[in-house]
């Protein structure tokens, strides 16, 4: 499905401190560490431009060298494939960097999600854009993006967020939304942060991938700094959603696995490697071993 050719921009945010994956983040940034042989943040990229995206913008925090190297030239593997006239090595080198346009934007303190697309927001000409968290890696045949991009043409929308159905022992870790009704997409009456089970107003997780109208930069200017003195983007959706303006909720086709976390990184590993048919067959032969030893 290709992206409507209203949204051909996206925006990646990249700033956070990797807290829940230390020590390995202690020196790499939690968006470069592998799934498979890609890093995190490079399947966030890939699901982007498989849905037509041209150009990226990437919010980054000061230290975060590795991710402009990943996505820019002039790296020292490439420098030593071209030395040895290595094509194939120099073409897998330069991959990352030839698919799409990027712009590197610093976030140099962090003033929570909001504050960080604002970031993005001189980059966008004044277009609607895609947002994607690359914690959350969602596998399928249609990429998220596209799906949310049609969403967003198909019901009008200044925003639309991606959810799924979530447990009521996970609701406490999500915003949950409040949607008018069964459809797909379906309008918000409104978004909460984070509630109990017993007060959420539905079991619908928003996960980490948005179509972002222009009128958010209206809401995160106007916006009161919450908890921590941060600016949520969840309040300047809920803005969006207070001032009567269109905002949805789609519940995507995908699996999605939440790779800023340990388990879920593995989980997000063996999937992508299955996808793979020159990788599955080892895989599952070590996995089934594995199991054997398991019982």
């Amino acid at each position: 499905m290709p992206l409507m050719a209203s949204v051909r921009r996206a925006v990646i945010l990249a700033a956070g401190l990797g807290t829940r994956m230390l020590p390995a983040t202690k020196s790499v940034p939690k968006e470069m560490l592998p799934v498979v042989d890609r890093p995190i943040i490079q399947y966030a990229v890939e699901e982007a431009v498989a849905a037509g995206v041209e150009e990226i913008v990437m919010v980054l925090a000061p230290d975060r060298v590795a991710i402009r190297e990943h996505f820019g030239g002039g790296s020292r593997i490439e420098m030593i494939a071209r030395k040895r006239g290595d094509t194939a090595l120099a073409e897998r080198v330069l991959a990352p960097e030839q698919l799409a346009t990027f712009t590197f934007v610093e976030q140099r303190e962090p003033l929570g999600t909001g504050h960080a697309v604002q970031q993005a927001q001189p980059y966008l000409a004044g277009e609607p854009f895609a947002l994607l968290f690359p914690d959350d890696i969602i596998l399928g045949a249609t990429p998220c993006t596209a799906q949310l991009a049609a969403a967003y043409e198909g019901c009008g929308a200044a925003t639309v967020i991606a959810v799924q159905q979530v447990t009521p022992e996970q609701i406490p870790q999500y915003g949950i939304v409040d949607p008018d009704g069964p459809g797909n997409p379906a309008r918000l009456r409104g978004i909460v942060e984070k509630p109990s089970a017993s007060e959420a107003p539905s079991g619908l997780g928003v996960v980490g991938r948005y179509v972002l109208g222009p009128s958010i930069f209206d809401q995160l200017e106007t916006l009161e700094p919450g908890a921590g003195g941060e600016l949520q983007l969840t309040d300047a959706i809920a803005g969006q959603i207070a001032a009567g303006e269109p905002v949805c909720a789609c519940r995507f086709e995908g699996r999605r696995y939440d790779a800023g976390r340990p388990a879920g990184a593995i989980a997000a590993a063996v999937a992508a490697a299955i996808d793979r048919e020159e990788i599955r067959p080892d895989l599952l032969a070590h996995l089934s071993a594995l199991m054997r030893t398991e019982q």
